[in-house]
Formats: C-alpha cells, structure tokens, sequence
C-alpha cells in the first residue's frame, strides 16, 4: 500500500446535516444505490440490484449480530458510567470503553441500572483507553436484557424498537458486532429470493465490527494511523465458493467494506497465491490508495465520513477521482449518507 500520494486532507468533503440520515428507509431494499461502476453514475433502487449483477457471481456476505453494547450505571460515588463493550472475553470479562468524569480504580464496581453490577479488573490497550470488565454472568445473556443498540454518533436519537430490528441485518448470525456492517442493511427477503432466482451465489465470512471503526484519523501523514484490530472468521466452505466462482469467471461481490476487508486480510494471510488463508484471525489492514486487491471485484457499500479509513478503502478499490466524483454527484442529488443512508455499487480500478 502506499500513503505516499495522499494526504488527509485529500479525503475531507463537505455535507449538509439534512443528508445525514437518522431513521432507516421505511422498507431496508427501498433505498436508493448509486450505480457508479461505469464512467457516469446511474441512479437506482436498491431492489434493482439483482438484476445488475450477473447470473453465477459470488456476494459474499458478513453474518456478524451486533450486540446490545451500550450500558448505563453509575460508580459507588454516585457518578455517571456510559459503557461501551468492544468485545467479549472469557471468564464473563468484557473489553470496553468507558465515560467517566474520574478514572474508575481496579477493585471499583459499577452498577448497571438496577440490574447487576460489574467489577473493574484493570485498563487494556497500548494506551490504556480500554477497560476489562467483570460481569457476574454470561455477558451476551446479560447484554441482550439490559443493553441498548450502540447506535453511531452522529444518530442523534435514543434507540428504540425500530433501531433493535433495523439495525441489523436479516442474515445476521454470529454475535459480536458494535457497529452494524451497513452495506447488509438494504438486504430484505425479496431482494434475497430475487438474487436467488437470477442464479448468483452466496457465502458468508464473519467480521465482529469494533467501535474503533469511528475512530477518527488524526494525522496528516495516514502512515502514522494505526487500525483498530478487529476478530474475523473466513470458512473453508467460502474459501471453496470463490475459487469456483474464479474457475466459472464470475465476479466476487463483497457486500459491504467490512465483508471486503476480512476477504482481503484472509488473502494477505495466505501462503500461498492467490488462495486465502482460512480460520479466525485478527486483521489490522489499513486500505489507501496504492493497495493492491486480491480476491474482491465488485463492492457494494454505504457513503462514508469525511476523512475515514473507510473512505479511504473505497477510494483505493474504485479510484480516487472517480469515489470523489461519485460523492459530489449524491450530494447533489440528496442521497443519504452513513449508517441508516443509501448504497453504492462499484468496480474495482
């Protein structure tokens, strides 16, 4: 990869708080997609989608579950705790953000509502950032009871029973996720039975989205960024599907970047070229301009922040210039951006 050619400042764009989208369409294919495979962008529906791929092309789907990782106590003194799990670990420990006014001490315990109280075994992270956290049960038991949807930053509203269906994607499976893979959220079941009628292929990886995936670039120079480590899972059974869809001269379809990235980290793994290294791993790749992909020819995905990896990604699979173009092109025409926002559908260059 190369960050030599770009700098931050390269991927910042400017967007009205009107195209910030803060429900879900009222039905998950009834969003729009932007078909910008070809030099000039076509304007869609999302339920058009089968009939733009052809019949024997592979989607690739990530069937993580989020989890209901928001929590809210407060520590024996009386002060407020807003808990964000990152990750479950054994022994009923979780990983986790805290916000906090004062540090909690290991040996601290904090009281999640009236529900159950959990110990603070110590800090985590090369920066201390993270806490471990002891919960007296099973913590996806406990989470799922009294948890709430971690909805992103920038959804200004509490969530509620649409969010606990929506936020979610209708194939979702492995729990684990603290940010929803988005691209999966304009999937229904009739746009699936349509996909399945046109005769293309489906498989699954897992990639437990962290909430380190609205961790914001900080430096010019995007050498200097260092990636959040996220858990991803690549079966042998997908592994298998794409090497018959290369053999079939089909096209790899990841639906969403997360989807893209667990394939991409999967193939960097590998010993061997160009097959993909299966099992669980932890993938730390930072995708920019300059990198070289391996396995994904297509990509379906949500418009994304001004200045984030996850532009950055997009940029370096369809082109700098043309994502840009592409970006100006939905602002003009009043897509909706982000998690609960319309969908784009793109080539590699």
């Amino acid at each position: 990869m190369s960050f030599t050619t770009y700098t931050l400042g390269d991927f910042d764009f400017s967007l009205p708080d009107g195209l910030i989208a803060q429900l879900p369409a009222p039905q998950r294919s009834a969003s729009r997609l932007l078909d910008g495979r070809g030099s000039t962008p076509s304007d869609r529906q999302f339920r058009d989608l089968p009939s733009l791929l052809n019949p024997g092309d592979l989607l690739v789907f990530n069937d993580t579950r989020v989890i209901k990782a928001r929590l809210f106590g407060e520590k024996p003194t009386g002060g407020a705790v807003e808990a964000l799990v990152e990750r479950v670990l054994p022994d009923h420990r979780v990983l986790a953000q805290l916000r906090v006014s004062k540090a909690p001490r290991p040996g601290t315990t904090i009281r999640f509502g009236d529900a159950f109280d959990a110990e603070v075994i110590g800090r985590s992270g090369s920066d201390g950032s993270m806490y471990v956290l002891r919960f007296p049960s099973e913590p996806l038991v406990l989470l799922e009871q009294y948890g709430h949807v971690p909805l992103p930053p920038y959804i200004a509203h509490a969530d509620g029973a649409v969010d606990h269906e929506r936020y979610q994607s209708v194939f979702a499976q492995r729990p684990g996720a603290v940010a929803a893979p988005t691209a999966s959220l304009h999937f229904d079941e009739a746009v699936l039975a349509a996909l399945e009628a046109r005769g293309l292929a489906r498989a699954a990886i897992t990639l437990h989205v962290g909430a380190g995936t609205f961790q914001p670039v900080r430096s010019d120079n995007l050498a200097e960024h260092r990636m959040h480590s996220e858990w991803y899972d690549v079966p042998e059974l997908t592994v298998q599907a794409i090497e018959a869809a290369r053999a079939r001269g089909a096209r790899v379809v990841a639906v969403g970047t997360t989807a893209l990235r667990a394939l991409e980290s999967a193939a960097l793994s590998s010993a061997a070229t160009p097959s993909l290294a299966t099992g669980a791993r932890e993938t730390e790749l930072f995708i920019t301009p300059g990198f070289r992909f391996r396995v994904v020819d297509t990509l379906i995905t949500n418009f994304h922040l001004p200045k984030s990896t996850l532009l950055m990604l997009v940029c370096a699979f369809a082109g700098f210039d043309h994502v840009r173009a592409l970006y100006r092109h939905a602002i003009e025409a009043r897509y909706r951006f982000f998690s609960y926002g319309d969908a784009m559908l793109l080539n590699r260059r």
